[in-house]
């Protein structure tokens, strides 16, 4: 359990929660609970913890990919509370991290300091989650039918998956498309 401000600063934590992350007391408060979180559910995560901070709601609970001690992924649920201050702004936000039974790491998850992926390797998953068929990629990208082929194949053996669909969908659980964006988004950090 953490208590974290208004800006998702932590201002306070347990010694279970210090376990999980790895860190010392002086190490974990003071930094930005983004910073704990993998890239793949920051933005939808930020998204609820706005709705918390504007008031527009008390409480939400999520599944979260964390990032441990030695950039190691857990994958866990968390849940979210608003405590208002005296003049009913919300004044902290208590959080609380309960890891799932198995790892992350299990599931394939990519830490951020994981560059897999080129620039067009990127742009060519981007457009394959987006429902594009190799020609329209191809102009899109200004390469030809083959070299987009070429591309795919070099992503379907990285992500070790038979076709295309079990492309996005690795993709999507490791971590690397931005989870609730459209048009789906490389996570930058994955970019060499």
């Amino acid at each position: 359990m953490a208590s974290l401000d208004p800006t998702l600063t932590i201002q306070q934590a347990n010694q279970e929660f210090f376990r999980q992350f790895g860190d010392s007391l002086a190490d974990v408060c003071g930094r930005s609970f983004r910073d704990l979180v993998h890239p793949s559910v920051q933005q939808p995560l930020m998204r609820q913890f706005s709705r918390l901070v504007e008031g527009k709601r008390q409480r939400f609970a999520s599944h979260v990919v964390a990032v441990g001690p030695q950039d190691s992924a857990f994958a866990g649920t968390l849940t979210a509370s608003a405590v208002s201050g005296e003049n009913r702004d919300v004044a902290a936000i208590l959080v609380l991290m309960r890891p799932a039974d198995g790892s992350a790491e299990d599931a394939g998850v990519l830490t951020k300091q994981k560059k897999i992926l080129t620039e067009i390797d990127a742009r060519i998953l981007e457009g394959i989650a987006a429902g594009l068929s190799t020609i329209p990629l191809a102009s899109r990208l200004y390469l030809s039918r083959q070299g987009v082929e070429y591309h795919v194949t070099g992503l379907l053996r990285k992500l070790r998956v038979p076709n295309r669909a079990a492309l996005v969908s690795r993709a999507y659980s490791m971590g690397v498309l931005n989870v609730g964006t459209w048009p789906p988004k490389v996570v930058e950090d994955f970019i060499k």
